[in-house]
């Protein structure tokens, strides 16, 4: 790359992309040239297991405008998305995903409408192009994730947007053991808008989220970004207590009336079990909150650079 400060940048993390990463470079470089801005492309690669890496080196050669970065081993999505932002300079950064359901020629609209005096404008999927697992997945997260943390997320929403610079530089602030890009600009604020874009098939592949890995990031994002199932969990406690109070006052005016002689052993047996569960499922969930602390102050990289050509 020139020394000199970049108009754009656009970062794309990249996981097992081979077949598609001469392709998005092309895409990219023809918008940046009919916008007419200076631009610089960032591709992280997240320790993919084909041939991404090799491709990447290629084309970082014979352009001046990529740079590619290797990260040391598999950290994720975000952390990959997290550290191309890390060397970014320009003054707009633009996200998007490698498999070219963002498609390139979107990022005028987004740059345009940025013109208007917006810090970020999120790109707004009106007809996703993904499967129905993909799509309900992601409805049930966002749905969950308002439940949970009493905040709107909108699941047509995603990594795609520009966003500018003072924006990402408050983003990278975040020192957060857990990453999850979308959640962090929500979190930052600024002046914030989203545009409707047209959204593409996947090129090649298929999504390397799994159910289990969907799982497991919807539930450490809501765990690392509200302490709300703690708070469920004192008001169901209450409400368990305040019942068994009610039911134990109606129990004792059934035996001084004489209408009953001994309390059922069956609905004793049935009350210990359902509150143990009850406890067993409360201390449950304040283990795993003590463990994302745990993991919090070991202050850990979330991410670790490898190579960068």
């Amino acid at each position: 790359m020139e020394n000199t400060v970049p108009k754009l940048s656009i970062v794309s993390p990249v996981y097992q992309s081979e077949a598609t990463l001469e392709l998005l470079v092309s895409e990219v470089e023809k918008v940046m040239k009919s916008m007419q801005v200076s631009y610089e492309i960032i591709l992280v690669d997240d320790r993919s297991k084909d041939n991404s890496w090799s491709i990447l080196q290629s084309i970082s050669k014979k352009n001046i405008e990529v740079t590619a970065v290797r990260l040391s081993r598999n950290f994720g999505q975000h952390p990959a998305i997290m550290a191309g932002l890390s060397i970014s300079k320009g003054d707009w950064v633009v996200v998007l995903d490698c498999d070219l359901q963002d498609q390139p020629k979107e990022i005028v609209k987004l740059y345009e409408k940025a013109m208007e005096g917006y810090d970020v404008v999120l790109a707004k999927r009106v007809d996703r192009q993904d499967s129905f697992f993909k799509k309900t997945s992601s409805y049930i997260f966002s749905k969950s994730y308002k439940i949970f943390t009493d905040t709107h997320y909108d699941h047509e929403i995603a990594n795609f947007g520009i966003y500018k610079k003072k924006v990402i530089s408050s983003i990278l602030e975040i020192s957060d053991y857990i990453k999850f890009f979308p959640l962090f600009v929500k979190f930052v604020g600024f002046n914030v808008t989203s545009l409707e874009v047209d959204h593409a098939n996947r090129e090649e592949g298929k999504s390397s989220y799994s159910y289990s890995k969907l799982i497991s990031l919807a539930f450490n994002t809501i765990i690392s970004f509200s302490n709300k199932p703690l708070k469920l969990f004192v008001k169901f406690g209450l409400l368990v207590s305040i019942l068994s109070f009610l039911v134990g006052v109606y129990y004792m005016i059934l035996a001084f009336t004489g209408k009953i002689e001994v309390l059922g052993f069956s609905s004793i047996i049935i009350s210990i079990w359902f509150l143990s569960g009850v406890i067993i499922t409360t201390i449950g969930v304040c283990g795993i909150y003590l463990g994302k602390i745990f993991d919090q102050t070991k202050n850990r990289p979330v991410y670790i650079i490898d190579e960068i050509v």
